[in-house]
């Protein structure tokens, strides 16, 4: 059984990495072989993948900023809602996007498997300032 505390303090670090601006911070809180699918998309497999999704949300976003909104666990499974704010790369509107992560987790707190979940419509909309 996870230790509530414990997850929400894990939680709490992985946002203070995103904020970071570390593509390898945030990889670092995932398995060797830890897994991310962002709204049913294709798998980054591997911690070394995690790292560059991350460093690619940091190039689309620079000054991308994470709030944690939430955390929920049931036995290994937790759920992670956050916030990002920050502004678009290629046209420099401001982004407030609202997503969730669901993370299966091991006994060492190392993120298995997530599955991410924004509105990536939204995103768009926000992006082009409409």
């Amino acid at each position: 059984m996870i230790d509530v505390r414990a997850v929400a303090k894990m939680a709490a670090d992985y946002t203070a990495a995103w904020n970071s601006k570390s593509a390898e911070a945030v990889a670092s809180f995932y398995a060797e072989d830890g897994e991310i699918i962002i709204n049913n998309g294709d798998p980054w497999s591997g911690r070394s993948r995690v790292q560059d999704m991350a460093a690619g949300f940091f190039a689309d976003v620079p000054d991308l900023t994470l709030t944690c909104d939430d955390v929920r666990c049931a036995a290994n499974h937790v759920i992670f809602v956050w916030t990002f704010t920050g502004h678009d790369a290629t046209s420099g509107n401001a982004l407030n996007i609202r997503g969730w992560e669901e993370w299966d987790i091991g006994d060492d707190l190392k993120v298995k498997a997530s599955r991410g979940w924004f509105d990536a419509e939204d995103y768009g909309r926000q992006a082009e300032g409409k």
